[in-house]
């Protein structure tokens, strides 16, 4: 039985070359907000890996796998006052992977809700994928990190006690001056006058 041999030895000669032939996995980005990195691996090996900011309290990165939707070599944010968004990936509407030469705060929270990188590691990310846009997957991870938290709360603490001393200090300022008695010396101490008998208290 020639036929049902020959069916048997392609399937088999199929089987095979599946089993040599490389497994192609595109591109995938992955944000770690945690982390405050976004890494890249091509066809399942990693590439590249980089530090960048993602949102600042008040806002938000949402997390979730994404294609890119379209690519922007020159893009202004017409919300946030025109500032440069070169090599802008959009991939969730508005938010977008784009340079920023706000490299300093790189490896924290900065932003508004886009994924900041540098400048000459988006440019390296634009092309690769302008280049392969159908293989992209964006994966994004991770919250704020601990510790910017933490930082955030020390520093509204800091803030709050600060406008309490301000409005305490304001009130001070806008109080009559206060006398006791009506005879004796007088000496200033601040806003307020004192009158006392003797000599001034020491501090």
């Amino acid at each position: 039985m020639p036929v049902p041999r020959f069916a048997a030895a392609c399937a088999l000669f199929a089987v095979l070359c599946a089993g040599v032939a490389p497994a192609r996995a595109g591109i995938v980005v992955t944000v770690d907000k945690t982390a405050q990195r976004l890494s890249v691996s091509v066809d399942g090996a990693q590439r590249y890996e980089w530090p960048v900011s993602t949102a600042r309290r008040g806002y938000s990165t949402p997390n979730g796998t994404y294609k890119p939707q379209w690519l922007a070599r020159k893009h202004f944010s017409r919300e946030y006052d025109w500032s440069p968004m070169p090599y802008s990936i959009f991939f969730d509407g508005g938010y977008a992977i784009h340079g920023s030469y706000e490299i300093s705060h790189l490896g924290r929270p900065a932003s508004h809700g886009c994924i900041r990188l540098h400048p000459d590691n988006a440019a390296l990310l634009f092309a690769l994928v302008k280049e392969h846009m159908a293989d992209t997957t964006i994966v994004v991870t991770g919250e704020r990190p601990e510790k910017t938290r933490v930082r955030e709360e020390d520093e509204r603490e800091t803030h709050r006690v600060r406008r309490k001393h301000r409005r305490e200090a304001e009130t001070r300022s806008r109080a009559p001056q206060q006398m006791f008695g009506n005879q004796g010396n007088s000496w200033h101490s601040g806003q307020q006058q004192f009158f006392f008998f003797g000599p001034p208290p020491t501090r």
